[in-house]
């Protein structure tokens, strides 16, 4: 049997030192993971499970460039992520043996249409084309686990136009990342490839075009993201 088109290529993310690419799978999301960010989106900050959704790879977006602004919306937000790039296979993993999965982290931005996202909110529906869009999921190239170290008190921010925005550090999440990725293989087998973006601190707001976001978390490399015009 023949194609009818070329398959698109696997995207894939850069691997500080050397010259390897991390080929992405899937991506996975957390919502409202740091206690300060729930309470001002309107929610209780509850250790309840973790809340998920997904992302298609289509959506990753090299960080360092210059993005149109989003269509279909007129409050788009940006949201500073610590990513988890997940190179072990593993299914219903305890929290202890989790980390093993682990092949390093990056910079990311979970870009989000909170104007669809609140309305299908409102309506009892999915809320997919607020979260999974084209430029959503913003990348930078990924640290080893073995380089970065344990995460714990590292600095995540966020400035926009040269105001710090978001700043917090990572032992505010509600669970940590060896809880998420214990969870998350409960409900799916964590294969290599996979991507998890762990959740924003509190300050997310809306980007505008000729933005400029630059943001980074301690022992990562740094990214920035322009916004353009819409198409």
């Amino acid at each position: 049997m023949t194609m009818l088109f070329d398959p698109p290529a696997t995207p894939a993310v850069p691997v500080i030192r050397g010259d390897s690419l991390f080929p992405v799978r899937r991506i996975f999301c957390v919502g409202r993971n740091y206690e300060a960010h729930a309470r001002e989106m309107g929610f209780a900050p509850e250790r309840e499970a973790p809340i998920w959704f997904t992302k298609s790879p289509a959506a990753l977006c090299a960080a360092g460039g210059m993005i149109p602004y989003p269509p279909g919306t007129r409050n788009c937000h940006y949201e500073m992520e610590f990513v988890v790039a997940i190179a072990g296979s593993g299914f219903r993993v305890d929290a202890a043996d989790a980390m093993a999965l682990v092949f390093g982290y990056a910079c990311g931005l979970d870009l989000t249409r909170r104007d669809l996202q609140n309305a299908a909110k409102a309506k009892g529906f999915p809320w997919d084309t607020g979260k999974d869009f084209e430029n959503a999921a913003v990348i930078g190239p990924i640290t080893r686990a073995a380089d970065f170290g344990i995460p714990a008190a590292q600095r995540i921010w966020l400035k926009q136009n040269g105001t710090i925005r978001q700043d917090a550090v990572l032992s505010d999440m509600i669970w940590s990342v060896a809880e998420l990725v214990a969870d998350l293989s409960g409900m799916y087998h964590l294969a290599p490839g996979d991507l998890i973006y762990t959740g924003t601190p509190a300050g997310v707001g809306p980007i505008a075009p000729k933005d400029l976001l630059e943001s980074g978390i301690d022992g990562l490399a740094p990214i920035s993201l322009r916004v353009g015009e819409p198409e």
